[in-house]
């Protein structure tokens, strides 16, 4: 599987998505659509390193990510036109999505962890968030999971502010941490649970 044949550019990403804006606009679309733009350089550059062979996890807005991992546009615009635009799999060209935020995370994860127990050692897995994603308790399990496990997982977060139509800092007031006063460290002297002598295995 190669992206040679499918050079796409940013007028590319552009045009395609402009069509299915159209086609949408005018009743041909029966399901949910959410477009990418604003982005197509950015995401251009990141391409650039994900490699074939990658798993590439997205969400549901994965048209610019299927197009960049070399994807088919007609094949990707027959599967949007047939309504399943926020749940595109393609699994010969290993591209996966999710609908749900941070549903794709950890799938994900257990890709990654599958990857380094087979002792491969050249793919990598790419999992796509949005800041709202980003925000979720599965993100930091996961990301606390593959940073410990060294798991060949890299994670992209795709910031515009938003979480669906609301300010992200409105939502989650990224950046005014009122909560956490204060944080510190300190030795335990008792177990988990009870009150008995801790035990080291």
């Amino acid at each position: 599987m190669s992206k040679d044949y499918n050079k796409i550019n940013s007028e590319k990403l552009r045009n395609f998505s402009e069509d299915i804006k159209n086609q949408f606009e005018n009743s041909r679309i029966r399901g949910p659509i959410h477009l990418s733009g604003n982005n197509e350089e950015k995401l251009i550059e990141i391409f650039k390193e994900i490699k074939d062979d990658d798993w590439v996890f997205s969400t549901h807005r994965s048209h610019y990510h299927a197009l960049l991992h070399g994807i088919d546009p007609e094949w990707l615009k027959q599967e949007i036109m047939e309504g399943r635009s926020i749940t595109i799999q393609n699994i010969k060209h290993r591209f996966v999505t999710s609908a749900i935020v941070g549903g794709s995370l950890s799938m994900a994860l257990g890709v990654a962890l599958s990857i380094k127990r087979s002792g491969d050692s050249g793919t990598k897995v790419w999992a796509f968030v949005g800041d709202m994603a980003s925000a979720g308790g599965i993100f930091h399990e996961v990301v606390q999971y593959a940073s410990k496990q060294c798991l060949p997982l890299r994670i992209v977060i795709e910031d515009n502010e938003f979480s669906t139509n609301t300010p992200t800092k409105d939502v989650w007031g990224f950046g005014e941490d009122k909560i956490v006063a204060h944080k510190y460290s300190y030795d335990r002297i008792y177990p988990h649970q009870g009150c008995g002598k801790w035990v080291q295995f």
